[in-house]
């Protein structure tokens, strides 16, 4: 149920910021809140993470559908073995959600953090949560995925 809730609550929040960046951002493009370093900036999105492969909103549709029935499958098998593991997934998940909703219903996805001091790309609260989510990931897979089960098998007297 946990689970669930974070889920909903990335979900929320995500559509809640697009929706204001639509509304109040889009018809003025661009707020500096420290200026020449992070301004709030209107983009449409239509390609993947960066803006790289322009136009491809039907693959990358297949592409997310098919990594979130991964996730479920996943967060269903291990719920209960790794809370890290699933907050992993479900951050990831939510992320994804949130982005395709989007390429769904407008065929972009809205983004709007835009660090210019360093030229990065402008992205959105979905983004962030995949990014965080595949962080985790990384990190369970590195330190914990399989340590007890290797543990075990190495206590010898």
């Amino acid at each position: 149920m946990l689970y669930f809730l974070t889920f909903a609550a990335i979900l929320a929040i995500d559509i809640a910021s697009k929706i204001w960046a639509t509304e109040w951002l889009k018809p003025i493009f661009s707020v500096p809140l420290w200026k020449n370093v992070f301004h709030l900036t209107y983009v449409e999105n239509r390609g993947a993470a960066f803006g790289i492969f322009q136009g491809g909103t039907v693959f990358f549709i297949v592409f997310t559908v098919v990594i979130l029935a991964l996730i479920a499958y996943t967060i269903k098998k291990y719920a209960n073995e790794s809370k890290l593991l699933s907050l992993s997934l479900v951050f990831i998940a939510g992320g994804a959600v949130g982005n395709l909703i989007d390429r769904v219903l407008r065929g972009f996805v809205v983004d709007f953090f835009d660090f210019c001091l360093i030229n990065f790309p402008v992205f959105n609260v979905a983004d962030i949560f995949v990014c965080v989510g595949a962080a985790l990931l990384i990190i369970f897979v590195i330190f914990f995925d399989g340590k007890e089960k290797k543990d075990c098998g190495n206590d010898e007297n």
